[in-house]
């Protein structure tokens, strides 16, 4: 599906065709669920947020005028949606002091994921990304997975390019903390395995 499909949908919807909407909501549950799940860090809160993302969309599709990718607006209602699901919750996630890294020490982070298989490589990034606080693996998610550009990012999370820069950049920085901190003790472990 395209983002001419997209429109096609949109304008189905917005004429009273609902089959329509089914469309749409199966073409990005599966990333609302995740950049949700990213957030809020509970599968429960995650499907019940997406639901409320799938239904704010409906409800608000005809303010949608166009002027960016149907998607981008898409993940700025998750976000948002995410937001304010945090602030009733009043859950307050800590964060972990970050040391100023050097970016030597950042590209560590590609040679630790290089050591292990593609496969266990993506679970153990994921499982790394989920220790990340809410809006540092949100970020990291639409930057490395979904390949958003920094004016996309911006638009959603309502910040400057540049100060998404360097949120991302603060986000890696963290993510190293996390890979070195969970990932060389399992490698080392790993090899001593196989090699004892």
């Amino acid at each position: 599906m395209t983002t001419n499909d997209d429109k096609i949908y949109i304008d189905r919807v917005l004429e009273g065709d609902s089959q329509a909407f089914a469309m749409l909501v199966n073409r990005y549950k599966d990333l609302v669920f995740s950049l949700a799940l990213r957030m809020l860090k509970h599968r429960e809160e995650a499907e019940e947020v997406s639901q409320d993302t799938f239904i704010k969309i409906y409800k608000s599709l005809n303010k949608f005028k166009g002027d960016s990718k149907f998607s981008t607006w898409v993940y700025k209602v998750t976000y948002n949606t995410c937001l304010d699901r945090i602030k009733k919750l009043k859950r307050t996630q800590s964060t972990q002091q970050i040391d100023e890294f050097t970016e030597h020490q950042i590209k560590t982070l590609d040679s630790a994921l290089d050591r292990i298989e593609a496969k266990e490589r993506k679970e153990a990034l994921r499982k790394c990304i989920e220790r990340l606080p809410s809006e540092d693996s949100f970020l990291v998610t639409l930057f490395y997975f979904e390949e958003l550009s920094l004016e996309e990012i911006s638009e959603i999370v309502g910040l400057t390019p540049n100060n998404v820069k360097v949120k991302l950049h603060r986000s890696r920085k963290k993510l190293l903390r996390i890979v070195k901190e969970y990932i060389e003790p399992e490698l080392i472990q790993h090899y001593e395995g196989t090699n004892g």
